[in-house]
């Protein structure tokens, strides 16, 4: 039985490695190739992938917003997370999100492939140092709708910029920023977002 897989990765010489290097396994085949996170998700819609291989950070929606909206929609794909994050709070992240598998980009080519195979099987793929460190490290503080904030804050918006995409005031903008602050025991929201991307948190 062929594994029909979506790749998901912004940088196109390495989508085109991993696709290449996947099309040798005899039982795995690379259906689609997607280059941010929103065409990753309409193609996963429209060809219904077995497994779906994703980076974090991606153009116009993230590897984890992609596994949230799947699992959300009641996607079958299993979501595989591919990325250079060594972070517990990326991996608490991830499983949260729906993703049934975390590797690091450093690993060998056929990690993925036995991965790939594995998740498909039912079971999950998760970097072994990586989820014995996330049993002992500190949980996430943060609630979505401050990160979420907090991230574009990080990005340069100003109150008033995130209060009117996000549909909220400027107080309440303000409220968030500063509860996030606080609970990261942060000097500025600058030193805030340091923090929470030092941890996986944002």
């Amino acid at each position: 039985m062929t594994i029909r897989v979506l790749l998901a990765e912004d940088q196109t010489m390495l989508r085109g490695a991993l696709a290449a290097l996947l099309d040798l396994e005899p039982d795995i085949t690379v259906i689609a190739q997607a280059a941010n996170g929103r065409e990753a998700l309409s193609l996963a819609r429209d060809l219904s992938p077995d497994i779906i291989v994703t980076d974090i950070e991606m153009p116009e929606k993230t590897g984890l917003e992609l596994a949230a909206d799947l699992h959300l929609n009641d996607c079958k794909a299993r979501v595989i997370i591919l990325t250079t994050f060594a972070r517990p709070g990326y991996l608490r992240r991830a499983l949260d999100a729906g993703a049934h598998g975390y590797l690091l980009k450093d690993r060998p080519a056929s990690e993925l492939a036995q991965a790939i195979r594995r998740v498909h099987s039912g079971l999950r793929a998760i970097d072994p140092a990586l989820a014995a460190e996330a049993w002992t490290a500190d949980p996430d503080p943060l609630s979505d709708r401050e990160r979420q904030i907090l991230q574009r804050a990080a990005d340069g918006c100003s109150s008033a910029d995130i209060a009117a995409e996000l549909h909220l005031s400027e107080g309440t903008v303000r409220n968030y920023l500063s509860e996030a602050i606080a609970k990261l025991g942060a000097a500025n929201r600058i030193d805030a977002a340091r923090i929470a991307r030092t941890r996986g948190w944002l």
